[in-house]
């Protein structure tokens, strides 16, 4: 995929230099407005926001999920998203990239796995807004203050509060363990998935993926049907998919460069693939989203910076 320039704007985390690591937290609030930012646009790191309050809707990758708090709320890279309509929005941020994970790469599945459910609502607490049930809210306030202390290793101790975060959230009803079986198979299956979210499926072949993680296509197929229940093919044109809708919802481009970004050199075949997989035409799925999306006034546009 082509990734010299991005037509559906692209926010970047931009922390402080030097000697301080690749992640942020605060409130909506003191974050700025790209933290609640009401135009479509993605990330170049994770996002984790847990939503005490505020009325409104918040749309990932098209979905529109109603603001009924307390909420938890996974973003991934490459995910597009945006606050809709959004009314005394309160709550916790946390930004971090790759470079953050270092420590704990097997943290990188745990977020995969939860960036697919997204968003999870919470069992309310009896003391009011910022309380659950899950002591989710009391966990993400001791991290903030962690944060904002900064008093010695306190990196250390926001790394491991993140993968206790992450094994909590993965407790809820609402999510449930990614595929736990061990050996060969399972990690082919995980790198599999964590290159199809980088790519967006725009590799193309399942012997493109299987080249590229130097495993047979029987190999691959066997693996991922194990972890997943699906297929390595349905799954890339699931990713192929989804990047698709992305672009034509949130970007100008027209259908012809929509097709180079996810993969296909010629735009008819590419049209007959997307209405294979939604129903409908990419013209016609473009219309349907400019129609649900008129009333949303796009903000400032810009990155994430931390001070």
């Amino acid at each position: 995929m082509d990734t010299r320039t991005d037509p559906v704007p692209l926010h970047r985390l931009q922390v402080p230099l030097p000697q301080v690591p690749p992640f942020a937290m605060g409130s909506f609030d003191s974050l700025g407005p790209d933290s609640r930012a009401g135009y479509p646009h993605r990330h170049t790191f994770y996002e984790i926001v847990y939503v005490t309050g505020g009325s409104g809707a918040h749309v990932i990758d098209l979905v529109r999920r109603p603001l009924s708090p307390p909420h938890l709320c996974f973003l991934l890279p490459g995910q597009v998203h945006y606050w809709e309509r959004t009314n005394d929005l309160s709550g916790v941020l946390m930004l971090f990239t790759e470079d953050f994970l270092l420590a704990r790469p097997g943290d990188r599945q745990l977020l995969r796995a939860l960036g697919e459910r997204s968003w999870l609502h919470l069992p309310a607490g009896p003391a009011g807004p910022g309380d659950d049930r899950a002591g989710i809210g009391p966990l993400i306030r001791s991290m903030h203050e962690e944060y904002t202390a900064r008093d010695a290793g306190y990196v250390s101790v926001l790394e491991a509060y993140l993968h206790v975060l992450l094994v909590r959230a993965l407790r809820l009803p609402a999510a449930r363990e990614p595929g736990a079986a061990p050996g060969r198979a399972a990690e082919v299956s995980r790198e599999f998935g964590l290159l199809l979210t980088e790519t967006a499926g725009a590799e193309g072949t399942v012997g493109a993926y299987a080249a590229r993680l130097g495993v047979s296509v029987g190999y691959l197929n066997e693996a991922v049907k194990q972890a997943t229940g699906r297929t390595p093919g349905e799954l890339v044109r699931a990713a192929r998919t989804l990047e698709a809708k992305r672009l034509l919802a949130g970007s100008s481009l027209g259908v012809g460069q929509v097709a180079r970004r996810v993969g296909f050199t010629d735009p008819a075949y590419f049209c007959r693939f997307f209405r294979r997989e939604t129903g409908v035409s990419p013209g016609a799925f473009r219309r349907t989203a400019a129609t649900a999306g008129a009333e949303d006034a796009p903000a400032t546009r810009g990155n994430h910076h931390v001070h």
